[in-house]
């Protein structure tokens, strides 16, 4: 397992308040990961939840973003964001792969059923 990359101090502002399970995965997973990625969002308020259904980025209230419960993530090729789906699924497997190691259970927005989010990971809820 490598250490070639490193959260950014936006990624770790952004993880603050994640729940520490998920904070894990995100480290792990990007030390297992193919290739760099951001944190860009984690805790969100309900204003801004409203903003984002508003928009149509999101497609409900009741995100596990607003419980601490979510992250999204933007993967960096050559240091740029890319929006390439087939790379959020070479990162969101990895990810998967630490939190299977970790034995935390999470979902991957790429593989909701009714509106893919390549960037969204969350804690899955039994």
């Amino acid at each position: 397992m490598s250490a070639k990359f490193r959260f950014s101090r936006r990624s770790l502002k952004a993880l603050a308040g994640v729940h520490p399970d998920l904070i894990a995965v995100a480290r792990l997973g990007l030390r297992l990961s193919p290739h760099d990625f951001v944190v860009t969002e984690g805790v969100r308020s309900i204003d801004r939840q409203r903003e984002l259904v508003e928009a149509g980025a999101s497609r409900t209230m009741h995100s596990k973003h607003l419980t601490g419960e979510a992250f999204d993530f933007a993967v960096l090729i050559n240091g740029r964001v890319t929006w390439d789906f087939a790379r959020y699924r070479e990162v969101a497997h990895e990810i998967k792969r630490g939190a299977e190691f970790l034995g935390v259970s999470i979902k991957w927005g790429g593989d909701f059923k009714s509106f893919r989010d390549g960037p969204h990971i969350q804690l899955e809820t039994k």
